[in-house]
């Protein structure tokens, strides 16, 4: 666990598999400068664990995220130098490290999802929210726009239409608009939240981490479009003599469960 002494990010591990919870009571779980760089290298430890098979991401007491901790900014935001700092140095590393983790990653959502918390989940894999979460990035009522490194995740999941009309409008709304939009990746009851990705979670962990992590690559390349490289290819056909490949095959063969290690 890490943490500072107005919020943190804490890691917890069963198994094959994580929770990277975001904390700051009474905060909505507002996000501290200290909890960005937390994030940042939490996800970067991560990264590095091949035991790993899937991470959930969530926060604590009802709510996922409420944005960034706006009463920091007057400090951390103060001119043009530090604006620039605040986005390009602290808050682009830590969604990079989110977006570039080679395990599947699952935001865990729950109650409100707006402005740096919806820029975290953005760059999951899959997110999963409750029937009552709510969503927006009202940040035109501050007087700035969404930074570019910032950007990317929602215009990957919405487009350029629907980026516009979250950002232009600043509205705050509901799960089923966001699945409307391509937001999110299932809606269920409140109360089935963390249930529903843990079992999302426990089915990809029972897949073969070598084929999820080739496809988390190979989807990130795909959507930058253009041709492949030899080299691209030859990345994508090394599962070719895998163990877990051949292991796959032979479990199917037999009729039982595979046993997958990652090789």
């Amino acid at each position: 666990m890490t943490e500072n002494v107005t919020g943190r990010v804490r890691l917890e591990r069963e198994g094959a598999l994580a929770w990277v919870t975001l904390s700051h009571p009474g905060r909505l779980n507002a996000i501290t400068v200290g909890m960005w760089r937390e994030l940042q290298d939490v996800f970067k430890a991560l990264a590095a664990d091949d035991a790993l098979r899937c991470v959930i991401v969530r926060g604590e007491g009802g709510n996922f995220a409420a944005g960034a901790d706006i009463r920091e900014f007057p400090v951390q935001r103060a001119d043009m130098a530090g604006v620039q700092r605040y986005h390009r140095e602290i808050l682009a590393p830590a969604l990079q490290a989110v977006a570039q983790c080679p395990h599947p990653v699952i935001a865990q959502i729950e109650g409100v999802c707006v402005g740096g918390g919806l820029e975290i989940a953005s760059q999951c894999d899959l997110r999963i929210a409750g029937a009552s979460a709510r969503f927006g990035v009202p940040i035109n009522r501050l007087g700035f726009p969404m930074a570019p490194d910032e950007m990317r995740g929602l215009l990957a999941l919405a487009g350029r239409a629907a980026t516009l009309a979250i950002l232009l409008e600043g509205r705050v709304f509901g799960a089923e608009e966001a699945q409307g939009l391509g937001l999110l990746t299932r809606v269920v009851p409140d109360d089935q939240v963390a249930e529903a990705a843990r079992r999302s979670a426990d089915r990809i962990a029972q897949g073969a981490p070598l084929a999820a992590r080739i496809n988390k690559r190979l989807s990130a390349r795909l959507a930058q479009g253009g041709a492949l490289t030899e080299d691209e290819y030859q990345d994508y056909f090394s599962y070719a003599e895998s163990r877990d490949h051949k292991e796959g095959v032979r479990a199917f063969l037999a009729g039982v469960d595979p046993s997958f290690s990652g090789d």
